[in-house]
């Protein structure tokens, strides 16, 4: 559905994007993920046809962006991260401008109206002006413009921002339903969007893709040692020395944490393909310690995300 070969965006002697390469199927939900300034917003505007891109080639459905943009527009609904409402407008008058402008035929018209009203929870608000409407309901009221001629794609530029946690739950769900029936693009900075939304995920850092894959795919690649957690009653040296000198253990280190009275904690990083957890339960029956914890750390996206876009 969409292919991004080599995109080279600049403003001046700012490179805002700078080579990014990337391609996506019918019926996927992506997250474009990256921190504030990474190139995310960038990617999308010049993808929806409002910038031009510097150097590259991007095709929607077949269509090249810059050779043909009506066919793309066509193509794809769009909520960038302001909402391009008139708030002035009553909620259906809204819908139908957006429809016309759309070129919606004039005998599907109301039955797509009436279609997103529904899909997006705006049925009890449709005669209100948009100026009354709360930050949720204008969100649902951005979703409904960019589904009203029912595209193919649906690309949302932080389409959470600035809402309240009840608010986020009903958008996630929405864009969930349009998931089903749509190839959805989703730019945020926040990992909980993606966690929650997206099977794959482009990690974009300082105009650059770092990572490409699902979450399970991502935290797999970034998880190239495993992390221990140990705490034992004996004394600190010589728990470090013996635990140590365990067959795969790479380092042993004091750890912070509560442990009980007389217990000590320690953190050991070992060789991910080494299965050491029964070592270190011979380690520590062996010399006789009594033992409170010995768990595992496992990988999360946040902290995948942290190892990717971290400026050394």
């Amino acid at each position: 559905m969409i292919e991004v070969h080599e995109l080279t965006k600049t403003y001046g002697d700012l490179v805002a994007v700078n080579r990014v390469s990337f391609k996506i199927d019918r019926g996927e939900i992506v997250g474009l993920l990256g921190p504030n300034g990474a190139g995310k917003t960038t990617t999308i505007r010049v993808l929806t046809t409002f910038l031009a891109p510097t150097a590259g080639r991007l095709t929607v459905a077949g269509h090249d962006v810059e050779k043909d943009p009506l066919e793309v527009r066509r193509k794809l609904g769009y909520l960038p991260e302001s909402a391009p409402l008139y708030e002035d407008m009553r909620v259906r008058d809204y819908l139908r401008f957006v429809a016309d402008a759309r070129r919606v035929p004039r005998t599907a018209r109301h039955a797509r109206i009436s279609y997103v009203a529904d899909h997006c929870g705006l049925r009890g608000v449709m005669g209100r002006p948009i100026s009354e409407l709360s930050k949720g309901y204008r969100q649902r009221v951005g979703l409904a413009q960019a589904l009203v001629h029912d595209p193919e794609i649906v690309v949302l530029d932080e389409p959470t921002s600035g809402l309240d946690p009840n608010q986020i739950v009903e958008i996630r769900n929405l864009i969930r339903d349009i998931g089903r029936q749509k190839t959805v693009i989703l730019s945020t900075h926040i990992l909980q969007e993606v966690a929650a939304l997206c099977s794959r995920i482009i990690v974009i850092h300082r105009g650059k893709i770092v990572a490409d894959g699902s979450q399970a795919g991502l935290r797999e690649q970034a998880d190239k040692e495993s992390v221990f957690f140990i705490a034992v009653e004996a004394e600190p040296a010589e728990v470090a020395a013996r635990l140590g000198a365990v067959q795969g253990v790479k380092a042993v280190e004091k750890a912070d944490g509560e442990a009980l009275p007389g217990f000590h904690r320690f953190r050991l990083l070992a060789d991910k393909s080494a299965d050491i957890a029964p070592r270190l339960h011979q380690c520590v029956t062996g010399n006789k310690w009594r033992m409170s914890e010995l768990s595992k750390l496992s990988v999360t996206l946040e902290d995948v995300f942290r190892k990717l876009t971290r400026d050394e």
